[in-house]
């Protein structure tokens, strides 16, 4: 009979200290870190989906991270298919996965499989964006709060890609997105997960999340927007949707010309984006992600809730009491 194997889940919104505590109970455990994070299997977008450093791994590997192109589609199906090769094999060489989850719908897909979602109508998805361009990604998120309330609520209303699929569905099938994922699902076999969930006090979250921006821009994020153009990334690349690089981009002058074009003499120049006000700006579109990410997590079963950071020693102890 074969043992079923130990992974542990670490779950929480966006500067939680889920990376600090995964590397700590690696380092305890013999583990390493698998990151469900749906912007950082981006390569080339290092700052603004705060990629942890080789330096701050401290030699505990780190997968599923950088490995697709920016131009590339990726699905949270594709991340299941990977990411549970990945598991397989660390635990195959007797070590224990260990699995920081900032994306509740690829950790829903790894843990629990998806149902079959219906093709894509380019149709329907022409339509849509069409709508879109016109009235603004806001109309379509108004009205998939009128079809399906509880899939609006976990998704940007201006994170036109989500919006469109979920709008799709809807239309293709008559039914809410979550009653298509609850159908015929796959969950993970051979794995017992263990989830621990990081629920800090939201004003001192507020408080990390907000400074955290600040030396995210300290750290050149506007400089790396303006190279990822130079080298000919195209403006309407998924990642230029993540919160942040959206920002940025937009305050660029006739970035989407140049950028087009291929140019290799782009005149960016950081100082013309109004700091002060597209800082505020990520903040508060971060504050409000962070907010989605524990409406989602507080559905997610079997958590065991800590009410502080991941880089809190008090918090790694009680972890590992969990384990």
């Amino acid at each position: 009979m074969n043992v079923p194997g130990r992974l542990v889940v670490i779950l929480g919104p966006t500067a939680s200290g889920k990376s600090a505590l995964g590397i700590r109970l690696a380092q305890k455990l013999g583990g390493e870190v698998v990151v469900c994070d749906s912007t950082q299997v981006y390569r080339r977008f290092n700052i603004g989906t705060a990629k942890i450093s080789e330096s701050e791994r401290h030699g505990i590997p780190h997968w599923m991270m950088d490995i697709v192109e920016p131009a590339d589609v990726f699905t949270a199906g594709d991340y299941r298919h990977r990411a549970e090769e990945v598991l397989r094999d660390i635990h195959a060489r007797g070590r224990i996965p260990i699995v920081t989850a900032g994306t509740g719908l690829y950790l829903r897909a790894l843990l629990e499989g998806l149902a079959d979602a219906p093709a894509r109508s380019e149709e329907l998805r022409t339509r849509l964006r069409h709508s879109a361009k016109r009235s603004g990604a806001e109309h379509l998120h108004r009205m998939l709060w009128r079809l399906d309330p509880d899939t609006a609520a976990r998704i940007g209303e201006r994170d036109t890609q989500k919006i469109i699929r979920a709008l799709e569905m809807r239309f293709l099938t008559k039914k809410p997105v979550g009653a298509i994922h609850a159908q015929g699902r796959d969950p993970l076999k051979g794995f017992t997960p263990v989830k621990i969930g990081l629920h800090p006090p939201r004003a001192a979250l507020y408080a990390r999340i907000e400074k955290r921006v600040h030396e995210m821009f300290d750290a050149g994020w506007p400089a790396e927007v303006r190279e990822l153009l130079r080298a000919g990334v195209p403006p309407e690349a998924k990642p230029f949707t993540f919160i942040g690089y959206r920002e940025i981009l937009a305050r660029y002058p006739g970035e989407s010309n140049e950028s087009k074009r291929g140019s290799a003499d782009i005149k960016l120049d950081p100082a013309e984006l109004k700091l002060e006000e597209t800082i505020l700006e990520i903040q508060k579109a971060t504050r409000q992600f962070a907010k989605r990410q524990l409406t989602w997590f507080r559905k997610e079963p079997n958590v065991h809730w800590l009410e502080s950071f991941g880089d809190n020693p008090a918090v790694e102890t009680q972890a590992l009491a969990l384990l």
